[in-house]
């Protein structure tokens, strides 16, 4: 069974643990997780861990990610998307598509943003989608995100095409419910591909259908955290979780490897010594 990260283009219409589930088929293994899920009406890169990568996922700081998303104007939906009722409409003859860029201009930057009333986070306990499926009437919180950029690539009203960068957390389908809203003919999601997750993009990702591609632990280490490269007396402390007296040059969790390249650790500096985060030997 191999130890790493798989990197899937998630098709449309499948949901995170469905194909969860077909890799755990496919690797013969039910050590498999992922980092993040897609809505199913979602594609793109699906992060994935493997066997003892399965731990690494919730180290990794896949902090930034990147969309490319279509938006309908003029149509209101109950989900915020394409998979929703309609619950109002309103002709878009009267929109511009500089209106439509300013109004875009406008959620860049660090925003409050109210998360859909369908999205997977708990409401005292019970995710709101099952809250609403349920026949509940669910506002949730405002959050701090951060939007860092929204480049828009095609406006043929009513359909207007972006690409987002942004923080984790981040909800695309809320971009386009509040666009509509500002733009006062309401606004749903109708196609949503994620490019980029962290270090991430779709030039590393495959379809299920093409196999399964798997980044060793040891490369996946290297790629996601700032990396020291041990001697042979250090890497025998790291592989039982001995504090180390060195600076690792860096605050976060950084990928400690034994001479030979081999991940031992995540190790994080605690005044003049580093000590362990998480030992993955063994």
């Amino acid at each position: 069974m191999p130890d790493g990260l798989v990197l899937v283009d998630k098709p449309g219409a499948m949901t995170s643990h469905d194909v969860v589930a077909r890799v755990r088929r496919l690797l013969g293994t039910r050590k498999v997780g992922h980092a993040g899920t897609l809505d199913p009406m979602a594609t793109g890169v699906l992060l994935l861990g493997a066997g003892r990568a399965t731990r690494l996922l919730g180290h990794l700081m896949l902090t930034q990610k990147a969309y490319d998303a279509t938006i309908r104007l003029g149509a209101a939906t109950t989900t915020d998307d394409a998979e929703g009722e309609v619950v109002a409409t309103a002709p878009t003859d009267g929109l511009s598509e500089d209106a439509v860029r300013a109004a875009l201009a406008g959620f860049v930057g660090e925003i409050e943003q109210v998360p859909s009333s369908v999205s997977a986070i708990k409401v005292e306990g019970k995710r709101a989608y099952a809250r609403v499926r349920a026949g509940e009437d669910v506002v949730l919180e405002p959050r701090r995100v951060t939007v860092h950029a929204i480049d828009v690539t095609d406006v043929d009203l009513p359909e207007v095409e972006i690409s987002v960068r942004c923080s984790s957390g981040t909800y695309i389908r809320a971009i386009a419910r509040d666009l509509g809203s500002s733009l006062g003919v309401g606004g749903h999601l109708t196609a949503l591909r994620r490019t980029a997750v962290g270090p991430f993009t779709l030039a590393d990702c495959r379809p299920l259908e093409q196999g399964l591609p798997v980044l060793g632990i040891d490369e996946a280490a290297r790629r996601c955290f700032p990396g020291v490269d041990l001697d042979e007396q250090q890497a025998a402390d790291v592989r039982v979780g001995r504090k180390l007296a060195t600076d690792l040059g860096a605050s976060g969790p950084v990928a400690l490897f034994a001479p030979g390249g081999e991940f031992l650790a995540l190790y994080e500096q605690q005044g003049p010594q580093a000590r362990a985060v998480a030992v993955f030997t063994g």
